[in-house]
């Protein structure tokens, strides 16, 4: 859930799902980016955090256009690098990066941080969630929009995609999770991704 990795990230990063904010309560975090469904309310958990610095974000984890959802927006990535921005500036303590279940929004949102900080070590940063979350499947569309918005040429979708691979051998539970909920050109060896609207 947490971990050190002065080399990526000058401060340490914890990844974690609704269920998990009530035991970080303590573990000193500084920063926090949380990402909510629309209409989800606001965690009770964070009202015994000491005082930190949160931005929120409020969309699905759908990744294209479907209707009655919220899909990520390209406004919500320039946000995340907008804050990714601000970090080396700031007294960055511990950076708390979390969704619902920690698996899929979060953990493409603290990809998004690294490589705004850091260029050409797409396939470190993944390994570094893999390490805290080993049954991590980042959002595509998310990872989609800031490898085009970071011009990286498709180099954090390779990594991305080399990750997604490594999880559905090792949890191919989870693997048929992200099939089932209309994602299946995500899962290796699947149909191709429809066009996304963003």
């Amino acid at each position: 859930m947490t971990e050190d990795n002065q080399d990526l990230l000058p401060f340490r990063l914890s990844i974690c799902g609704l269920d998990e904010l009530a035991a970080l309560a303590g573990a000193g975090i500084s920063h926090v980016v949380s990402i909510l469904d629309p209409e989800w309310p606001d965690p009770e958990a964070f009202a015994a955090y000491p005082d930190h610095r949160r931005e929120t974000f409020r969309f699905d984890d759908v990744i294209y256009e479907r209707p009655g959802y919220v899909w990520p927006r390209r406004a919500d990535i320039e946000n995340i690098l907008r804050f990714a921005g601000r970090l080396p500036g700031e007294a960055v303590h511990h950076l708390l990066i979390h969704c619902h279940a920690g698996v899929s929004r979060s953990t493409a949102a603290a990809v998004i941080v690294m490589a705004a900080l850091n260029g050409g070590r797409e396939a470190e940063m993944f390994d570094l969630i893999d390490g805290l979350r080993p049954r991590s499947w980042p959002n595509s569309l998310m990872i989609g929009l800031a490898d085009e918005m970071l011009d990286r040429d498709g180099a954090l979708l390779g990594a991305m995609r080399a990750h997604h691979a490594r999880v559905a051998a090792r949890h191919p539970d989870l693997a048929e999770i992200i099939r089932l909920h209309g994602r299946a050109h995500e899962v290796p060896g699947l149909a191709q991704p429809p066009t996304p609207s963003a």
